[in-house]
């Protein structure tokens, strides 16, 4: 008998069984790999999935992931989510502590996928592997399947598999009068009162142990406390002592001055581009901000730095 699963994907892909095995046989090591450097040091690996690969992830993103449980702790990756959004929610405490993970995405094996798959019954055995042939890659010289940076399911796939863990320490939290989130790797905490925060670290390490999978590991390293007395950011966005959600006086300085530079005919089409998407990003998290470069510089000026993107591809 032909798979629930099976049949979803030879109907979204229209290929046959004996094609769709053969694409999930060879899938873990469809991948052109490519290294960035980090904003830290060090160099980051980005593995793009193949064309069919890519097409069968989009398939499983709005056939199956797409309906899985997400806790709204999770702010990264979700329609109509944001960081501005992920930033308000901790505005008005005045004390923020801050944890990262190491090496998120490769950390969440298929090992996470398959146990996800067996405690809420999402798909059966042969299914649940059939899936993460699909959803994860195969490292070069490795045998373990991880989740990659630069397939289109993994971000999705990250916030389903850490539904458990956000739960947990939602609950735990709370009953601290502490607010928690989680913008991917970036988890924030926050309350009134420095003290309120001491359970934090001890509740964290207690929920990676309990919940197992994914297998995740602090990066103690970027743990970070600070105060109103010092320059308070979340996602890289300043909270402000009003309670406000600001871009912060440096970054606002700098699109200033390329909003000069633009009206003045200084900046290149590239260039062009990236100022008319950081201000669609300003205007977003500042809308007050934007409304007075409108005023200094003319609705009509910004209008064109907007429409410049129009047709430009950076190939």
């Amino acid at each position: 008998m032909t798979s629930k699963l099976v049949e979803f994907l030879t109907r979204e892909l229209r290929i046959g069984e004996r094609e769709l095995a053969a694409l999930i046989s060879s899938a873990p090591d469809r991948y052109k790999t490519y290294f960035i450097p980090k904003r830290s040091g060090g160099k980051r690996e980005i593995a793009h999935p193949a064309f069919e690969l890519k097409i069968a992830q989009r398939a499983m993103i709005n056939g199956f992931l797409k309906d899985l449980p997400v806790h709204p702790c999770a702010t990264a990756y979700r329609k109509g989510s944001s960081i501005r959004q992920n930033a308000e929610r901790h505005c008005h405490n005045r004390a923020i502590l801050k944890y990262d993970f190491k090496e998120f995405f490769p950390s969440i094996t298929e090992r996470a996928w398959l146990t996800y798959c067996d405690r809420h019954s999402v798909l059966d055995r042969s299914d649940a592997i059939s899936a993460g042939r699909i959803l994860f890659r195969r490292p070069k010289g490795g045998r373990i399947l991880r989740l990659s940076i630069g397939a289109p399911s993994s971000p999705i796939l990250s916030n389903i598999l850490l539904n458990d863990f956000d739960r947990e320490v939602h609950q735990r939290v709370s009953a601290h009068k502490i607010t928690y989130t989680r913008y991917a790797d970036d988890m924030t905490f926050s309350a009134e009162r420095t003290w309120n925060l001491r359970e934090v670290d001890g509740i964290l390490r207690s929920v990676i142990r309990l919940i197992g999978t994914p297998s995740l590991t602090i990066n103690s390293a970027k743990t970070t406390l600070v105060t109103p007395k010092f320059h308070r950011q979340v996602t890289g966005l300043v909270l402000t002592l009003d309670g406000r959600v600001s871009l912060g006086r440096e970054r606002k300085k700098l699109i200033r001055a390329r909003v000069h530079y633009a009206i003045n005919g200084k900046l290149d089409r590239h260039a062009m581009a990236h100022l008319a998407g950081t201000l669609a990003f300003a205007k977003d998290v500042e809308p007050e901000f934007y409304t007075r470069l409108e005023r200094i510089y003319g609705r009509d000026n910004m209008e064109l730095i907007k429409h410049s993107v129009r047709g430009y591809s950076r190939s």
